[in-house]
């Protein structure tokens, strides 16, 4: 996991629930720095400088197409 590399920077933990079952349903090994801090404790989010996703970098085109279409496209956008 040390070569993984940031593809998003979220400040709340309600942002990334539906975002997570998407990149579980494309197969895509990521994981996110920060969450289980920020879901104790919100206000450390902009300490820490957010929920980072993390991913391996051969997926990320894939993830950077997933979270445009995601944004893009869809009435459930990222606030």
């Amino acid at each position: 996991m040390k070569d993984f590399v940031t593809a998003a920077v979220f400040n709340y933990p309600h942002e990334v629930t539906i975002l997570r079952h998407l990149l579980i349903k494309a197969g895509i090994s990521f994981f996110f720095e920060n969450e289980t801090m920020t879901s104790v404790v919100p206000m450390y989010s902009f300490a820490l400088g957010g929920i980072k996703l993390k991913v391996h970098p051969n997926d990320l085109e894939r993830v950077k197409a997933i979270l445009d279409d995601f944004t893009t496209q869809n009435n459930l956008r990222i606030v």
